[in-house]
């Protein structure tokens, strides 16, 4: 018999009013965590050592980014493209043009374990037709196009902490799959990891902690949920709002300079997207930033390795 999951709930960190908050990433180098508003296209950034937070605007919607190996640059993810974003000049640089001519946008990504970029777009047109798919950056800055299932919604992209597996989902089908990640970048044995069983919610952004657990925002659910390496859940974060998106694991529990680089705090980012007038009303911490202190710890995620020409 299968031990119950331990319960807790989050706990409101920053009053965001996010539209789309995503993209959730610590960076273990400054020890600061940065997020995004896709809607908003801006990036936010919160320091927890003086609980300041800042942003800066890009030109698109900024679906998703990663941190680069060189501190100035920040590889973003804009709804049509790639771009380097330099964070002192406010400049982009165009890498490569995503999915140019169809109706989809980039969505969720994040670095696998060799700092290569891995994302996949979502379909533009409200009907959730499987059109989608998901790629790779090299440090080339060469872009290729992955053998998995083309999806809806593009979601959950994760790396296991010695690289090997990778997790991804299409949202609307409710199911988090993992295949074989090679370093040289092959795949295989694609798989299903785990089904949502809830009456409600469909899988969102997800982080992976030191043991190998998957750790899942779960859109319209008010919850994360820590899965096991087997696919079995064994945590549950309750979260005030109904549409968290995305989590990371980072340091500073609570917002607080505690001097500790322990990776222990979950950060939640959330959304009021899709909400009309009366559920807003009702959800009033919609679209802000949540945290839980955690029992387990994180991994240090790595900084893609590629650099501007």
């Amino acid at each position: 018999m299968s031990a119950k999951p331990r319960v807790q709930r989050a706990t409101l960190l920053l009053d965001a009013q996010c539209e789309l908050g995503e993209g959730a990433s610590w960076c273990a180098r400054s020890g600061r965590f940065y997020w995004t508003d896709i809607e908003g296209a801006r990036l936010w950034r919160y320091d927890p050592a003086d609980g300041s937070s800042d942003s800066f605007d890009l030109p698109e919607r900024l679906a998703t980014f990663a941190l680069c190996e060189n501190p100035r640059y920040v590889l973003v993810g804009l709804a049509s493209q790639l771009a380097f974003f330099d964070l002192e000049t406010r400049s982009t640089q165009r890498i490569v043009d995503v999915e140019p001519g169809m109706n989809t946008r980039v969505n969720d990504g994040r670095c696998d374990r060799q700092g290569r970029f891995v994302f996949g777009t979502k379909d533009e047109s409200g009907q959730r037709q499987t059109v989608a798919g998901f790629y790779r950056l090299n440090h080339d800055l060469s872009l290729e196009r992955l053998p998995l299932p083309a999806p809806a919604i593009s979601n959950s992209i994760a790396f296991s902490p010695d690289g090997a597996t990778m997790y991804y989902c299409d949202s609307p089908t409710r199911e988090i799959r993992a295949c074989d990640y090679r370093a040289d970048g092959s795949i295989a044995n694609d798989r299903m990891f785990t089904r949502l069983t809830d009456a409600n919610g469909i899988p969102d952004g997800s982080t992976v902690d030191s043991e190998g657990g998957l750790w899942n925002a779960q859109w319209g659910g008010a919850r994360v949920v820590r899965y096991g390496p087997d696919g079995v859940e064994t945590e549950r974060i309750d979260v005030p709002t109904t549409q968290p998106s995305c989590v990371a694991i980072g340091g500073a529990a609570l917002g607080q300079a505690t001097g500790s680089t322990q990776l222990d705090t979950l950060y939640i980012t959330s959304a009021y997207a899709e909400l009309d007038a009366t559920a807003r009303a009702a959800d009033t911490l919609a679209g802000d930033v949540f945290v839980a202190a955690l029992a387990r710890r994180g991994v240090v995620e790595p900084l893609f390795q590629g650099a501007p020409i």
